[in-house]
């Protein structure tokens, strides 16, 4: 199986699937390109983050989501999905404050869709296994 890209530059449209705790953030970080991968972050139309607060963040990948945020407050769009509400980004975020921030800076000015907690994925997978009877 072919291994997907962790993120794509489509153009300056979008950047999907950004990683914070590994990834192309991390190796700039490490080979101190960083300034240019986050300006590349910061220049993109819409930036896609999903199922953020799945995974726990470690420190310098919340430092590293804060600064991308930096990098794009009040110019361009983000997009975050997550299963998780934001009393439960304690979980990805370990520090509170550090939390605190980054939903901060997140939602300032933003719009806050709620969905609802239950996932699509598994009522669809309930609603297959009833018209097949094996529910």
């Amino acid at each position: 199986m072919k291994r997907q890209p962790a993120w794509r530059v489509h153009g300056r449209r979008s950047i999907t699937r950004p990683r914070f705790g590994d990834g192309p953030l991390v190796e700039a970080a490490d080979e101190k390109v960083l300034g240019k991968t986050i300006a590349r972050y910061g220049r993109v139309d819409l930036l896609c983050i999903d199922e953020l607060g799945y995974m726990e963040l470690d420190r310098k990948g919340a430092d590293l989501l804060f600064q991308v945020s930096t990098e794009r407050e009040e110019k361009n769009s983000v997009a975050i999905a997550s299963n998780e509400s934001f009393g439960g980004w304690t979980k990805t975020f370990t520090a509170p404050q550090l939390c605190a921030t980054i939903v901060d800076r997140l939602t300032f000015g933003g719009n806050i869709i709620e969905t609802g907690t239950d996932s699509y994925r598994l009522a669809q997978t309930r609603a297959r296994a009833q018209s097949n009877g094996t529910d």
